[in-house]
């Protein structure tokens, strides 16, 4: 299965499209959050995935919240936010939101480390974990050198060992990748990212 998948596109109309371009040739689209830009223009930018008839999976990012994203996602696309999906066989779970919660405005829809475990708790298995914050000490530093990630989404991996975690939030880790056990962690960003995953087709 040819996955593709990206994250933090914060409304960048011409990252979107290049997003849809490339869909094209995939089997299943994962977007890991952060696609409008502080709670504006959801369906605006959404709208460029429109018509795509491959499988799609979404997870709120921090500048939207669950309930927004489910409106305005398109047809038969999925959402996640504390809850799995199967598709062909492959086994996902999401979690969105910023975890923990950044220093940010009202707008920032966020959750706190016990929150967020409460959500990751009914994850006894995945193929992919999607989560929009990394996990605490992989692709999670910020330019000035802190690492802002959660640890319960380490605890979490570390419990359920998927072998492919994706999230974004840290902008200044795009493109980032590191290991925790089994598991390979990749902070998307919002270029195309092309994975390969076997899968019951």
């Amino acid at each position: 299965m040819k996955v593709l998948a990206f994250s933090d596109v914060h409304a960048d109309m011409k990252a979107m499209r290049t997003v849809a371009d490339a869909a094209k040739g995939a089997d299943l689209l994962i977007g890991a959050g952060d696609f409008c830009h502080m709670r504006q223009g959801l369906r605006d930018i959404l709208s460029v995935l429109d018509g795509i008839a491959i499988p799609m999976v979404l997870v709120p990012g921090n500048v939207e919240s669950a309930d927004e994203l489910r409106r305005d996602a398109p047809q038969g696309a999925v959402v996640l936010h504390g809850q799995g999906h199967e598709i062909e066989g492959l086994h996902l779970f999401g979690l969105g939101y910023a975890v923990p919660p950044p220093p940010f405005g009202d707008w920032s829809c966020n959750l706190d480390e016990a929150e967020a475990e409460v959500l990751l708790g009914s994850c006894d298995a995945a193929d992919i974990l999607i989560s929009h914050s990394p996990p605490k000490g992989v692709a999670d530093r910020t330019s000035t050198g802190i690492s802002v990630g959660s640890d319960t989404v380490r605890t979490a991996i570390e419990r359920v060992q998927p072998p492919l975690v994706l999230c974004g939030h840290v902008h200044e880790c795009w493109g980032e990748r590191g290991r925790i056990g089994r598991s390979e962690v990749v902070n998307l960003g919002p270029r195309p990212c092309w994975f390969e995953i076997e899968a019951e087709l």
